[in-house]
């Protein structure tokens, strides 16, 4: 069966700002009576806002599958790493298929697998040359070659154990049939200015058309099916349509080649947004089909764009390369990128593994949960330590606050709930009621009423760093100490 959405736009003003609301966000899928995908993408859709449905009342362990440990290359100078479990951004995908749910799952032991979500045993895993930190996306043939090919699941690692940035060929990025767990063909990533041919981000479809940034921070558009795919250096490769830089020259020079584009790619009326390393919110012109809109922050950018339901996005910024603070911002992309900030929210600075501070993981927001009379909550972890729960809009008029540049003011939104929860780079998920927060300090479980007043159902001690999903009251979270585990109420 088909299911179809469309956009409706509005005007809605809020404070000084205009912003167009959107009563419905998805882009069509094509699914079939016994088998589809349920969760398709890194959070969840192609405006990066679902998480699940059904959250529990509890985090009793289910079950618990081992994912294993592998090695990784740092660099040359550095070394390799022994990783276990499963990282950054690591949110595991969900099919049904048959009436039974399965899970895809990258792990740091160098393979993505097939695990079935009812008991945690392993169907099918495909070996990568290195670890596995980005979530796949699926992608639905609607006319494949084969019944097996019907779905398949485009999915990245990093470069390869025994690769360095200056190998000749790194295909880090694989399209594997689900069925099979065979491999389709795969992507070499070119070596550009930047300092990695990873690949975290997820991709983005739109009628049979890939749309992806790379972390040689090309933005690349290309066909996904293994019969357009042409023999080049002995590895069946993808059609490619079109590339973009998502860095200029200056970029390079004064982040010292750390450009890398690991942000998954989201979309909102006729553009497609992009957060670069490089330092931009991108974005992409579907109809014209050129980068022509621009906000420039300077920072580190890791999280993706995450699209609200009056038509403005958030996006989240690191403490690096700037003088100011990182935090969150909401901006209004149908505004010029110097008009277009609704409202800055930073975060304390705190040096943890490597961080000085800001906010790594995406934003998560409650916006396709609630009715539009309700309040509209959005949540995210500093490196500070803290969750932030504020209210996206609404202004809070007693103060203005210094922008990343330290030379900026900007609107702040209500400061809705605050917590100290530890350091994170994991998204915080909004389910109906229910909001879960992952870090290195554990998992915890909230709930929040009509008031927005927050009660905390469970917590479960651990070092998360990927973000979790929810469906049919469980949870379903990888860790780093080498398991992914499915959270709920144990009979």
């Amino acid at each position: 069966m088909k299911y179809y959405y469309r956009y409706f736009l509005i005007p809605l003003f809020l404070g000084n700002f205009f912003c167009t609301r959107v009563l419905a966000q998805e882009q069509p899928v094509e699914l079939n009576d016994t088998t589809y995908p349920v969760i398709q993408t890194f959070l969840g859709n192609w405006q990066r806002n679902y998480y699940g449905v059904n959250a529990p009342e509890k985090l009793d362990i289910i079950w618990k599958h081992h994912l294993g440990t592998g090695e990784t290359v740092i660099s040359r100078r550095l070394g390799t790493k022994i990783w276990s479990g499963a990282g950054w951004t690591g949110q595991p995908l969900l099919v049904s298929e048959n009436d039974t749910l399965f899970l895809l799952q990258g792990a740091y032991d160098h393979h993505l697998k097939k695990i079935n979500a009812e008991d945690g045993k392993l169907v099918w895993q495909y070996l990568f040359d290195d670890v596995i930190k980005g979530t796949g996306t699926i992608w639905v043939n609607k006319n494949p070659d084969k019944p097996e090919n019907s779905l398949v699941i485009l999915q990245g690692s990093r470069l390869g154990v025994g690769n360095f940035l200056d190998s000749r060929y790194i295909p880090s990025y694989r399209a594997i049939s689900y069925f099979t767990g065979k491999e389709l063909w795969r992507f070499d990533q070119k070596w550009t200015e930047s300092y990695s041919r990873d690949v975290d981000g997820s991709a983005l479809i739109l009628n049979d058309t890939v749309y992806i940034g790379f972390e040689n921070s090309l933005f690349t558009v290309f066909n996904p099916d293994h019969r357009n795919a042409t023999l080049i250096n002995g590895m069946f490769q993808p059609q490619i349509y079109e590339e973009h830089k998502l860095y200029s020259l200056n970029d390079v020079y004064n982040h010292k080649n750390n450009i890398v584009t690991e942000s998954s790619p989201s979309i909102m009326g006729n553009r497609i947004y992009v957060a670069s390393g490089a330092g931009h919110v991108w974005g992409y012109n579907l109809i014209s089909r050129k980068l022509d809109w621009d906000f420039f922050i300077g920072s580190d950018m890791d999280g993706s764009a995450v699209v609200t339901n009056d038509s403005c996005i958030m996006v989240s910024v690191e403490k690096q390369y700037i003088k100011g603070k990182g935090g969150v911002f909401k901006l209004n992309p149908l505004s010029a990128p110097d008009k277009s900030v609704v409202w800055f929210f930073p975060v304390e600075n705190n040096d943890f593994n490597g961080w000085e501070g800001g906010v790594i993981g995406s934003v998560g927001i409650n916006d396709s949960y609630i009715q539009p009379d309700k309040t509209h909550l959005s949540a995210f972890v500093g490196i500070d330590g803290y969750l932030y729960v504020v209210d996206h809009r609404s202004i809070d008029e007693s103060m203005k606050v210094l922008g990343p540049d330290s030379l900026t003011y900007y609107f702040h939104p209500k400061l809705i709930y605050k917590e100290k929860v530890g350091p994170s780079i994991s998204t915080p998920v909004f389910v109906e009621n229910k909001l879960i927060v992952a870090g290195y300090w554990g998992i915890s479980l909230y709930e929040y009423n009509e008031n927005n007043q927050f009660v905390l159902l469970d917590k479960k001690p651990g070092s998360f760093e990927s973000t979790p999903i929810v469906y049919n009251y469980k949870i379903y979270i990888a860790s780093r100490d080498g398991y992914l585990y499915c959270f709920g109420l144990k009979n």
